[in-house]
C-alpha cells in the first residue's frame, strides 16, 4: 500500500515511534494478502481450503518479504535511499484499523523510500562463522568469539551521524528492549486469529 493520507501517516508515525517516518519521501505498507484469494475462491464457489492455516500464512510472509527486498533494490538502482521499518509491528491492530484492511490480511513491513541527505556507512554484519553453517547448526555459542564483532558495530554506531549511541551485538541482545515485558507486539498472535490467519 502506498500511504499518501497525511492522518494514516501520522498513525504510522505514532505505531512506529520514529519522527521520520512518513514525513519526507514516499511510505509503503506491505500486507501479507490472502483475502484476495479468498475472495476467488468464493467467486469460483470454492470454501476457503487452507487459507487459514499457518503455513499458508508463512508463504505469504516469505513473499511480502521478498517484494519488499526487491522494491529496495529497485529504489537503490535510481540512487534512492530506503529504510525498512519493522516498527509498524509495535502495535498491528492499531495499524489494521487504520488501514481499514479487512480480515485475511496482516501488515508486515513499511519501507520509506527517498532521496538520501546521507550517504551512512553500511552496519557491518556478523562474521560468516555466525550466519553459515555447513550441513548441521552448531548449537554451542561462544560469546567471546563475538567480541572483535562487537568493537566494529560500537565504532560503527559512535561514527554514524544520528542516532549517538555506543553499542555493541551483544548489548543489544541482552538489552531491556529484549527483557520480558508487555507490549502491544505481545497481542500479535491474537491480532493474526482476529484477522482470521494462523487459526491452525
Amino acid at each position: 500500500m502506498h500511504i499518501t493520507d497525511l492522518n494514516k501517516k501520522k498513525i504510522i508515525r505514532q505505531v512506529s515511534n520514529q519522527e521520520y517516518v512518513g514525513k519526507n519521501g514516499d511510505l509503503f505498507i506491505f500486507v501479507v494478502d490472502l483475502y484476495r484469494n479468498q475472495q476467488i475462491r468464493k467467486q469460483l464457489g470454492k470454501d476457503d481450503g487452507r487459507l487459514h492455516m499457518t503455513d499458508v500464512f508463512l508463504q505469504g510472509v516469505e513473499d511480502t518479504v521478498l517484494a519488499v527486498q526487491n522494491v529496495v533494490n529497485a529504489a537503490e538502482s535510481l540512487n534512492l535511499g530506503a529504510v525498512i521499518l519493522g516498527s509498524i509491528m509495535n502495535d498491528p491492530q492499531k495499524l489494521i484499523t487504520n488501514l481499514n484492511l479487512p480480515p485475511m490480511t496482516f501488515p508486515l513491513l513499511g519501507l520509506q523510500v527517498g532521496v538520501p541527505t546521507q550517504n551512512p556507512q553500511l552496519k557491518p554484519r556478523l562474521p560468516l562463522s555466525f550466519t553459515l553453517f555447513e550441513d548441521s547448526y552448531p548449537k554451542e555459542v561462544d560469546i567471546h568469539k563475538l567480541d572483535s564483532y562487537d568493537k566494529v558495530v560500537s565504532t560503527y554506531y559512535d561514527l554514524r551521524d544520528t542516532n549517538r549511541r555506543i553499542d555493541s551485538f551483544t548489548k543489544q541482545v541482552a538489552s531491556k528492549k529484549m527483557d520480558k515485558h508487555i507490549t502491544n507486539r505481545n497481542q500479535t498472535v491474537e491480532v493474526l486469529h482476529s484477522q482470521q490467519l494462523c487459526l491452525a
